[in-house]
Order: structure tokens, then C-alpha cells, then sequence
């Protein structure tokens, strides 16, 4: 939804191939619909990633790296606010691995 899905949209306009990186499959699976059928790019995938998890990133960048064959434009959009204060399984506070350490993970594991 919101700034990601507009960004998703324009580069799929654009003939890219775009692969949304969202946490719920079926939301996920909407916007990739909804984005194929407004563009007709059939070239628009979803990967599933929460970049409140740090394995989820690691998965998510290690599958992005097996299975294309170049990445050219990536856009960190993930973010929350107003969560309350909590630990992940990874012991690190939820908001700041979600809004900073996550995107900052990914971004580093898709360098090369």
C-alpha cells in the first residue's frame, strides 16, 4: 500500500521487472494483481520479507541473488510506527530492525 505500491507501479509501467517484498501473502498477492492488470506487465512477483526479522532478510536476499540474474533498482520502503516496545526473537527492539537494521541488512547482502 501507500508510497511502496506506487513506486511498484511506476517501475512496472515502466516494462521492469518489480518484485514486491511483503509480509503478508494475500496483500502481497492483491497489489501484484492489482498491479499486472492496471500496467499488463506479467513480470511482477512477490517475495515474502519482514524486515523486522533478520533471518526473513537473509532468506529473502539469498533467494533474490540465486534466482536473478542482476537487481538494478532497489527501494527500501518498509516501515512501522507506534508499535509498542518489543523484542524480537533475534533480541533486538522491534521498530528500529524493522525500520533501520532490516533495510540496512538487505541492502548490504544485495551489494555482493
Amino acid at each position: 500500500a501507500g508510497i511502496g505500491k506506487c513506486v511498484a507501479m511506476d517501475l512496472a509501467r515502466r516494462n521492469a521487472r518489480t518484485i514486491l517484498a511483503c509480509r503478508s501473502r494475500e496483500r502481497g498477492q492483491a497489489a501484484v494483481e492489482e498491479i499486472r492488470a492496471a500496467t499488463g506487465n506479467p513480470a511482477v512477483a512477490l517475495r515474502l520479507l519482514d524486515t523486522g526479522s533478520l533471518a526473513s532478510v537473509r532468506a529473502f536476499a539469498s533467494a533474490v541473488l540465486r534466482e536473478e540474474p542482476r537487481l538494478d533498482v532497489l527501494v527500501n520502503n518498509a516501515g512501522v510506527t507506534g508499535l509498542p516496545f518489543a523484542i524480537t526473537s533475534e533480541g533486538l527492539e522491534q521498530t528500529f530492525t524493522t525500520n533501520y537494521l532490516g533495510p540496512f541488512l538487505l541492502t548490504n547482502l544485495l551489494l555482493g
